[in-house]
């Protein structure tokens, strides 16, 4: 199958959020490995210097540099991979705080090491931007032309949803509809690395995708633990994988992956820091009754996620339809900074529901349902939290694959989740 991306670079929603090299700043970009780090700092900032530190004689030469001639010899620059060379950070730093450099852009995608090192040379100089995995956003307009607010945001920005779903069209037609649909299954099976979307192959994806999980391995991991043995972590990782979109209980994690609790939680923050997977918080209001305290365990990537666990490209579950939409969710959010937390709710009795956008103005809920049809029975639970929610609720989704906004009620719509999240 030939995919409608495969000549396109697709333009990152980040692009525009980054400072111009005329203001006074320390750039740090970090995410995981092949998320277009390079490629964002290269279109970015053409006419900067760039410094690659996966090569060795680099950071020779650049190690080299007196921390006093640094802003003289070095000056304004782009250095990837900086935590292949943790000296330079207080090279920069003491450039920066003397006024003799005014703006470097840093990169790399070992997000332990390179806050760690934030935290104790540069806090409070650094302007931090996260390059996730491709969002459905950018794949339905990739080019960045269209300059339209997507509905996720123009919902954060509104107080009445009923207000933001009624200005639009109840369904999208023709090519619209194609290209939104063909997105979000993209997304859904493939995930959103952005050198998947030039290959269009389908035995030459699910390589690419291997030799992916293998580099992480050996790469990332390597930096991470140095771990002698990495049969136990490749295990562990594929045993978690299967866990996307459930609560976690380290536990049973431990004995089904053949390990003690604290080596699970310590494999699980490897993940978590190297852009692999996040966890969920439960909302911590108790709006109906006893609410749990375990976070849901999620993967930022399908593609990824189906490659770890075994589960391969064919299947198609509600399992990894909510990874999918929790995964849009938490990346949107945290590309653009936006001042909302996301939770998801469950009682003590088994009331649960997806997702809890919380907002300086309250809450939104949000039901994913993988299939096309929505009925009023899929709305019990919202009627429930809005009822105990009282001022603070904003309104109900749930969010499905089917074409049409429809309102059920007061403040409750269905909503097709690719048009949602684009």
């Amino acid at each position: 199958m030939l995919t409608m991306w495969e000549n396109i670079q697709v333009k990152r929603k980040v692009f525009d959020l980054l400072p111009l090299d005329t203001v006074r700043a320390i750039v740090l970009i970090t995410g995981a490995r092949q998320t277009g780090k390079t490629t964002l700092v290269k279109e970015k900032y053409s006419n900067l210097p760039y410094f690659n530190l996966d090569a060795i004689e680099l950071r020779d030469q650049l190690s080299a540099v007196s921390t006093f001639s640094w802003a003289r010899d070095v000056g304004l620059a782009v250095i990837d991979e900086i935590q292949k060379e943790s000296s330079l950070f207080e090279k920069i730093k003491y450039s920066y705080d003397e006024g003799k450099l005014n703006f470097s852009v840093l990169t790399g995608s070992s997000q332990l090491l390179l806050l760690k090192k934030v935290r104790e040379t540069m806090a409070g100089r650094i302007k931090l931007f996260e390059l996730f995995p491709l969002m459905l956003s950018e794949l339905v307009n990739p080019t960045g032309k269209q300059k339209q607010q997507i509905t996720l945001a123009s919902l954060l920005d509104n107080n009445s949803i009923d207000d933001v779903f009624e200005m639009y069209p109840s369904v999208l037609l023709g090519e619209e509809w194609e290209i939104h649909q063909s997105a979000e299954e993209w997304l859904l099976v493939w995930g959103g690395m952005p050198s998947l979307i030039h290959i269009n192959n389908e035995p030459d994806r699910i390589n690419w995708l291997y030799d992916y999980s293998v580099a992480y391995l050996e790469r990332d991991l390597a930096d991470l633990a140095r771990l002698s043995d990495l049969r136990p972590f490749r295990k562990f990782q594929s045993i978690a994988a299967l866990r996307a979109a459930n609560m976690l209980h380290y536990t049973e994690l431990a004995k089904d992956s053949g390990t003690s609790v604290e080596t699970a939680r310590r494999y699980l923050e490897y993940l978590n820091i190297s852009y692999q997977n996040f966890l969920l918080q439960p909302y911590y209001k108790n709006l109906t009754s006893s609410l749990v305290k375990t976070p849901k365990l999620f993967w930022f990537d399908n593609g990824l996620l189906r490659q770890s666990s075994g589960l391969g490209f064919k299947v198609d579950t509600g399992q990894l339809y909510e990874n999918y939409f929790a995964s849009e969710l938490m990346k949107y959010l945290r590309t653009t900074k936006r001042r909302a937390k996301l939770f998801y709710y469950r009682t003590r009795s088994g009331m649960e529901i997806d997702f809890i956008i919380e907002t300086q103005e309250g809450i939104i809920a949000i039901e994913t349902k993988s299939r096309d049809k929505v009925t009023q029975s899929d709305f019990s639970a919202l009627r429930k939290l809005a009822t105990a929610a009282g001022k603070l609720w904003l309104g109900g989704i749930v969010a499905y694959r089917g074409n049409k906004i429809e309102k059920f009620g007061g403040k409750l719509w269905a909503v097709p989740s690719c048009r949602l999240l684009s």
